[in-house]
């Protein structure tokens, strides 16, 4: 509460004309945002200039923020449909990273698949982060969007709800479809590797 009231601070230092206040707030924020932009964008130099452009469109749309939601899920919804125009622009697909099954950030569907580091092991981990990635590519990007906040990003479903603008419900039904998806994929894996191993 105390960051939301400071950055309300800050804000209504920037709609005073105090264009060093808004300074202090991408310095708070810059790394966040550039992270999440990383992960819907594929490039990093160009992860970086959307990461400026969200700023920038930030700083113009400041004086009609009215504190309804917090800063932060405001700046990350731009943040958001900065990354999505983006990719529609450049007719990219979003999400197509370096995915670290091992990686505790990350989904913790991986548990079962923590084999020890013998070569079917490794061989294993290797094409669940293949199968992983493409479920995630495959996905729409609503689907897409809500279970990257939620699972790698950690936001709440209030959280989630704001910064995709949409009501709390549609935000648990996409992260259910998300991980049904995600879930299908791993034991489509799950039943090529006993088959496999019954041969």
């Amino acid at each position: 509460m105390a960051e939301q009231t400071s950055d309300q601070v800050l804000v209504e230092r920037v709609q005073g004309g105090d264009r060093r206040a808004f300074d202090v707030l991408v310095l708070k924020y810059q790394q966040r945002i550039l992270k999440l932009i990383m992960r819907l964008v594929r490039n990093s130099a160009d992860a970086e200039d959307v990461a400026q452009e969200a700023f920038i469109r930030a700083y113009r749309a400041l004086p009609s923020f009215r504190g309804d939601s917090a800063f932060y899920t405001w700046l990350y919804r731009i943040g958001i449909n900065t990354a999505k125009n983006h990719l529609v622009s450049a007719q990219r697909r979003p999400f197509d990273q370096e995915f670290d099954p091992q990686d505790p950030d990350n989904y913790q569907i991986n548990a079962r698949f923590r084999d020890e580091e013998t070569p079917e092991g490794l061989a294993l981990q290797e094409e669940l982060r293949v199968t992983v990635e493409r479920a995630i590519a495959a996905l729409p990007d609503d689907l897409r969007t809500a279970i990257m906040l939620r699972e790698i990003d950690g936001l709440s479903y209030e959280q989630i709800a704001q910064a995709m603008d949409c009501p709390v419900g549609t935000v648990r039904s996409r992260i259910f479809r998300a991980r049904e998806a995600v879930d299908r994929s791993i034991d489509q894996l799950n039943g090529v590797g006993e088959q496999a191993g019954r041969k």
